[in-house]
């Protein structure tokens, strides 16, 4: 069985629109003078591979070493299935302004519309300031042509639900949910490998060239949930140095730990790669292999199918808050 280590990748950042400044510090890294609205983690996405930070793989793309190391990385099942196109993106986002209210496609639209995936995707919340609102679906029963209404005479979020969130709420967007992340919000977003977004709504924004941004409107009202759903918010409480699921779905699974001692987690069992953020604190990661890692707030590790266990236990008895996720 090989021995691959955990590893880290160096993160893609991202400067647009509606950034901030938020992550450099949440993840105890350099400040950016631009404003930055996402890093990207972990990306297969082509064009934006992220590359190993450090180690016997340091500086080759993760699409690289699938091409090398695919069926140990991903398990014999991925791989089979997903081949060397790694099947999730992992960002940190910071909305310094409001982001667009939006949908994403499904499977199925995005491959006839543009040959790739879809995007379902789950959001963790990780500091959000008191106005900081989050729009997922709708609140009231809504019809295609009241939809169109509404975006026509700058009224659509009269029928969102919205929220006030606060740390640790979890947000889960299957495709075709609309929503938005207001200003204020700094989030963990897991996601399907994918970049598609259709565009809304505004706020009758200019973008850095003072050119309004462009809607897709007309794409996305053939792929909107217009129905009304039970529960678009949880807020799960931790068990002590347990793993307890807060979200399965088709396309990834989603642990969380709070961990004051240590706590083992099967890599082997789920024959998948397991990707684990670091959501807060300090501590350290062992494996079966013997590889010994330290761990801080806003790290993130890829942990290959090949490995049978990870031990992650806090540094100085202070509380480590871990999310994991894995393709089920």
């Amino acid at each position: 069985m090989s021995n691959i280590s955990p590893l880290k990748f160096t993160p893609i950042l991202k400067s647009v629109l509606w950034g901030g400044s938020r992550i450099s510090s949440f993840k105890g890294i350099a400040p950016s003078n631009s404003l930055i609205g996402e890093t990207w983690e972990i990306s297969g996405l082509e064009g934006f591979e992220t590359a190993i930070a450090e180690g016997e793989f340091k500086g080759i793309t993760i699409s690289e070493l699938l091409k090398q190391k695919g069926e140990q990385i991903m398990g014999t099942r991925l791989f089979e299935q997903y081949g060397t196109h790694f099947p999730l993106l992992i960002k940190f986002i910071d909305a310094a302004q409001d982001l667009s209210i939006q949908v994403h496609p499904n499977d199925e639209v995005a491959k006839v519309r543009h040959n790739c995936s879809g995007k379902t995707e789950l959001w963790y919340m990780l500091n959000s300031q008191k106005s900081a609102i989050i729009y997922s679906g709708f609140k009231t029963p809504t019809t295609l042509e009241e939809f169109k209404n509404h975006v026509e005479n700058n009224t659509l979020t009269d029928v969102l639900a919205c929220f006030t969130p606060k740390r640790g709420d979890v947000f889960y967007l299957p495709a075709g949910r609309i929503h938005s992340i207001g200003a204020g919000n700094l989030l963990l977003e897991i996601q399907q490998t994918s970049d598609i977004t259709y565009r809304v709504y505004d706020y009758n924004r200019t973008d850095f060239n003072g050119k309004k941004r462009e809607l897709h409107t007309e794409l996305a009202i053939e792929t909107i949930d217009y129905q009304v759903h039970d529960e678009y918010c949880i807020h799960p409480e931790p068990l002590i140095d347990q793993e307890i699921e807060i979200n399965n779905c088709n396309y990834f699974a989603t642990t969380l730990l709070k961990i004051k001692n240590s706590c083992k987690i099967n890599i082997a069992d789920k024959d998948s790669f397991r990707i684990i953020v670091i959501t807060s604190g300090k501590g350290n990661l062992t494996d079966n292999f013997g590889n010994n890692i330290a761990l801080k707030q806003g790290d993130v590790l890829l942990v290959p199918a090949t490995t049978e266990w990870v031990d992650i236990s806090s540094s100085n008895g202070n509380a480590i808050e871990v999310i994991t996720t894995y393709v089920p």
